[in-house]
């Protein structure tokens, strides 16, 4: 298969499946696990088992201080910060806010991009940045006016996750150019498995689980497996062959995945109010976001 093919292949099947994890993860919090218990789940899961495969299968360790400095920030950024920022956020919001503001990842990739990798940004670009910006505080600003919309502080925190996730993005490319991907997510699930055990250690411990229904564990199964192992596995490692911004571009896709999945099983509604703040923010991600991307040639 072509390896272009492949890539947004792998991509398409990460924005599915966060695009079904807004509305999953809300049957499961808060009534049953709270959202940092339900981090703990995921997280200290998915290190266990990257350990585990690493050590046994890959055998491959991260070397020099430079590389090793980078994977703990990416641990910091791309894990504890993006993960428990997401899910406090989206126990107080709704999975369409929340959907909607994660659109500004690839803006918030671009300013890190120029920071950091020293790329040009051109003023049809900062334009980008202001008009999504702009739709993207417009949102918040309804957030609390009525029963089906978000709370103004998980749109906040939605936010921080989107700045934190943008820039584990780019943190994370120089290192997907020198080892495996199984080595580095193994890497970064274990530092963020040891920062957010503290945050939901008291969470975890409290749900009766052998009262849980079979669909709770069902869903809780999916979020483990599905958005955090398999997500995570593929998003890394579609970076070694894709610049930032491209992977950062498939999040356009969550937004309208997961309106689909959140209207459709009644969740949650789309107002026209909130569909012209979306549009401004799509409007500002595609003018950002416009250069033509170019996948490099497949490594043997």
């Amino acid at each position: 298969m072509n390896r272009q093919v492949q890539v947004h292949g792998a991509l398409f099947l990460v924005a599915l499946i966060y695009g079904s994890n807004y509305s999953i993860a809300k049957e499961v919090m808060p009534a049953y696990v709270g959202p940092f218990g339900l981090i703990v789940i995921r997280v200290v899961s998915a290190a266990l088992f990257f350990g585990v495969f690493a050590r046994i299968v890959v055998k491959e360790k991260i070397v020099g201080w430079a590389d090793n400095v980078r994977s703990i920030l990416c641990g910091v950024t791309g894990i504890a910060i993006n993960q428990l920022c997401f899910f406090a956020g989206l126990n107080l919001t709704v999975p369409i806010n929340a959907a909607l503001l994660m659109v500004i990842v690839p803006v918030i990739v671009l300013i890190f991009s120029a920071i950091l990798l020293k790329e040009r940004v051109s003023m049809r670009k900062v334009s980008g940045i202001v008009v999504s910006c702009a739709g993207a505080l417009l949102l918040i600003s309804t957030s609390g006016s009525a029963s089906t919309a978000g709370n103004i502080w998980g749109d906040i925190l939605i936010i921080v996750n989107a700045i934190s996730f943008g820039m584990y993005l780019v943190l994370v490319k120089p290192l997907m150019q020198k080892y495996k991907a199984i080595t580095i997510v193994s890497r970064i699930f274990a530092v963020g498995a040891v920062i957010v055990i503290p945050f939901g250690w008291v969470e975890v411990q409290q749900p009766s689980y052998s009262a849980f229904p079979t669909s709770i564990w069902l869903a809780i199964l999916f979020m483990v497996v599905a958005v955090t192992i398999i997500a995570y596995l593929f998003n890394t490692w579609a970076l070694r062959y894709a610049n930032p911004s491209l992977v950062g571009a498939y999040i356009y896709l969550q937004p309208v995945l997961a309106i689909l999945i959140a209207v459709g099983f009644g969740k949650d509604v789309f107002t026209m109010q909130k569909a012209l703040y979306a549009l401004m923010i799509f409007v500002g991600v595609y003018l950002v976001s416009r250069t033509k991307q170019h996948l490099p040639a497949e490594q043997n």
